[in-house]
């Protein structure tokens, strides 16, 4: 009864470390987990009670439930045995292989991240980089609140994502579908704790596109704000591309419209002075003119330059903002009533059917998207200069073509960003831009465009040349002009 155990040293640390895991495992971590999980949920509910567009109780739910809850999904369990059968792998093989597609799916959302490091971030860069505007605002008080918001964004810059969450986040937390592009350490963890998911863009595999589909799906039906690029990827000739539905199709094929809950698209159209990656992108269509792949590829060496010769020029007091970044919202479009004016129900088309029925809807989306892209001081410059590229103008006469550019946008229903209120600074500000890029010269007072530019002043016309029914050059042309450049830009 009183006899001694002696325990060697490491063995009596050991146990004494394993009995301080069990308390914190059984009692302080689970006590600390209800604590912090108490107060995020008080956070999004003091966030939902100044956002007209709350945050889901979906968006804030752990993300082993989602990835669980979609796991399990009838239609995913269906999509597994499919798999198997079709590939002869066993089913635990198929399981595992869906499970791995939902954990890269699935974000993990964090309000604290979005609101206070995310949209702060945001709004920095944002307005480092631009003068930011905010053109027409489609009231988003004529939204259903309980309504499934998607707001359609047309695809310009990777700005895009930082700009749009900055403008928008007084009204939502949106969840964007990005690609693989951001699967690296930590950026990842960064952007999906935003609430955006992964897609792999040109993948193939059944498997993945259901597991993709079903997670999108849900996410609508529940309710949660998303924003979509219906282009599929950045324009590489400035113009707005025909769209591409998977996202939108798997938002809007199992809808019912006489659910509970609506889905109201908002255009958004987006716009800028400068787009960082306009040499790059420009260079891709080169590429693709001449055979090769149609993607725009960074340069380490080339990024480091030119953040170190910003830095230079910042410490000198010669670096300027690039020009204006505008965002304008159109007016919100509600799926019930599109559907109820042509009279259809996509659950009981048949598959053809419904395709071309969704198509139609991508179509319409895009026309309105178009209509709200704001036109800026050097789209406008640009468009007026590309009408006859060759001539030499004076200031009286470029000056008198924008003007009645900009009576043709505004007969149109266009917006258009007046700096000042002062049409004349606007023009000022565009033929500064592009004279200190050189891609337009000044000789004896005669302006013209710089023939190793051409590219480029197509690429900001065709920002707004459907807005004035101008039709942009056709891609062989643009990338037969970028062709002896296109190494020089990459």
């Amino acid at each position: 009864m009183g006899s001694t155990v002696t325990l060697p040293l490491w063995l009596a640390v050991l146990t004494a470390g394993l009995a301080v895991w069990a308390i914190l495992d059984r009692l302080l971590i689970p006590s600390l987990r209800w604590a912090l999980r108490r107060r995020a949920n008080r956070a999004i509910e003091e966030l939902n009670s100044r956002l007209h567009l709350r945050i889901r109780p979906f968006k804030s739910t752990r993300r082993q439930v989602l990835v669980d809850r979609l796991l399990f999904d009838p239609d995913i369990i269906e999509a597994i045995e499919q798999h198997a059968r079709e590939t002869g792998i066993p089913r635990s093989v198929a399981m595992d292989q869906a499970r791995r597609y939902a954990r890269e799916i699935v974000p993990s959302f964090s309000a604290y991240t979005y609101f206070r490091v995310g949209t702060r971030l945001a709004r920095r860069l944002s307005q480092l980089l631009y003068r930011v505007r905010v053109g027409y605002t489609g009231d988003l008080r004529e939204v259903d609140p309980d309504a499934s918001v998607v707001f359609v964004i047309n695809h310009r810059s990777n700005m895009d994502y930082v700009l749009v969450t900055y403008v928008a986040a007084s009204a939502s937390a949106i969840s964007y579908a990005v690609g693989e592009w951001a699967q690296v350490w930590p950026l990842r963890e960064l952007i999906r704790s935003m609430g955006a998911y992964f897609i792999r863009r040109n993948s193939r595999d059944p498997l993945y596109r259901r597991v993709l589909a079903r997670y999108v799906a849900t996410a609508t039906q529940a309710g949660v704000v998303q924003a979509v690029f219906p282009e599929g990827g950045l324009s590489l000739d400035g113009a707005l591309k025909e769209p591409k539905l998977g996202l939108i199709s798997y938002m809007v094929a199992g809808f019912d419209p006489r659910g509970p809950r609506d889905v109201v698209f908002i255009p958004v159209g987006v716009n800028y002075d400068r787009v960082l990656e306009d040499r790059l992108l420009t260079g891709a269509a080169a590429r693709a003119v001449g055979g090769g792949r149609a993607a725009f590829k960074i340069s380490g060496r080339k990024l480091l330059g030119f953040i170190a010769n910003s830095f230079w020029l910042m410490a000198r007091g010669r670096w300027y903002r690039y020009g204006y970044a505008c965002v304008s919202f159109g007016k919100p479009i509600s799926l019930r009533a599109y559907l109820a004016e042509r009279h259809a129900d996509l659950r009981t088309l048949t598959p053809e059917a419904r395709e071309a029925e969704i198509a139609g809807l991508g179509r319409m989306l895009m026309r309105q998207l178009g209509k709200t892209v704001p036109a800026l001081p050097v789209s406008l410059v640009a468009l007026a200069m590309r009408e006859e590229p060759e001539r030499r103008l004076t200031a009286f006469e470029l000056k008198g073509r924008v003007y009645d550019l900009m009576q043709r946008l505004e007969a149109e229903g266009a917006y258009i960003h007046i700096p000042r209120q002062d049409r004349e600074y606007a023009i000022d500000v565009g033929v500064r831009m592009l004279l200190l890029r050189r891609l337009i010269l000044e000789e004896d007072g005669l302006y013209r465009i710089n023939p190793a530019e051409t590219v480029l002043i197509a690429y900001y016309a065709n920002a707004i040349a459907h807005l004035a029914g101008a039709k942009p050059p056709a891609p062989r042309e643009i990338g037969a002009a970028a062709a002896p450049v296109a190494e020089a830009m990459v």
